[in-house]
């Protein structure tokens, strides 16, 4: 097993508007883009991420070696409960999955 931040060439989260948040993870590679889409599958993201799998949408971008996983986010971008304002430390997280 090798961790995903080690095998991929970029993950980046972000915001998709102040309601979602949005992953992005760029394979480099079509070999490297393989087999991290068979690995990664929808049901360990939305269990890392603590919400349901049904919220959470899945694009593989082939033609561009590119997974993103969009989600709801858990309180409105801006709001007192918000405690990442530009949803970018998600991406932390995949960094230390496991593939």
């Amino acid at each position: 097993m090798e961790l995903l931040g080690n095998y991929v060439k970029k993950i980046r989260s972000k915001n998709a508007g102040p309601f979602w948040i949005t992953i992005d993870i760029f394979c480099g590679t079509d070999e490297i883009y393989q087999h991290v889409s068979n690995s990664l599958s929808s049901q360990s993201v939305s269990q890392l991420l603590r919400i349901d799998e049904t919220s959470l949408k899945r694009f593989d971008v082939e033609s561009l070696n590119v997974i993103k996983f969009s989600f709801i986010r858990t309180s409105p971008q801006g709001c007192l409960k918000d405690r990442d304002m530009h949803g970018a430390q998600i991406a932390n997280l995949f960094y230390e999955i496991e593939i």
